[in-house]
């Protein structure tokens, strides 16, 4: 994609918001690299391929990070900026179906300075929060209908 395409792409009318566009290209054999018109690259590639992620691996990533970041005012409102999450995500490929049939997260956070009560509504909240503003999940969750167009030069 040249900048001229990621530029005219980036904005739909005049009224709308500029966009990320996202694209992959290949680099070699299963491997690509994904970019954003931010100027973001990863590395996608399969199992086998050292220092990639595969796309499964991203899928994963992204739901993590949806997490993270839904529950990131609750948490730092009630814990203070500096606050450590980690969260964790994992879920076996269903290899005959081609699909991950379930997929778990466990979101890591001290709440030792809270007491139990506050812990507990904090937690409440948390949840709301993922629950409401995780795009990701709540994408998942309800499945999306994917379109595919081929284009030929």
């Amino acid at each position: 994609m040249t900048t001229e395409q990621q530029t005219a792409g980036q904005q739909t009318d005049a009224n709308a918001a500029p966009h990320t566009e996202l694209w992959v290209q290949r680099t070699g054999t299963r491997r690509y690299t994904g970019h954003s018109s931010r100027g973001a690259q990863v590395l996608v590639g399969s199992e086998d391929v050292e220092g990639v992620f595969t796309p499964g691996e991203l899928l994963k990533i992204a739901l993590a990070a949806c997490t993270g970041m839904s529950s990131d005012r609750p948490l730092a409102r009630r814990l203070g900026d500096d606050y450590d999450a980690t969260i964790r995500v994992s879920g076996a490929a269903d290899r005959e179906n081609e699909l991950y049939p379930r997929l778990e997260e466990i979101l890591e956070v001290d709440l030792s300075e809270l007491d139990p009560d506050a812990a507990e509504r904090l937690l409440v909240v948390v949840q709301r929060a993922i629950d409401a503003v995780c795009t990701v999940g709540r994408t998942l969750k309800a499945g999306t209908t994917v379109d595919l167009r081929i284009e030929t030069e």
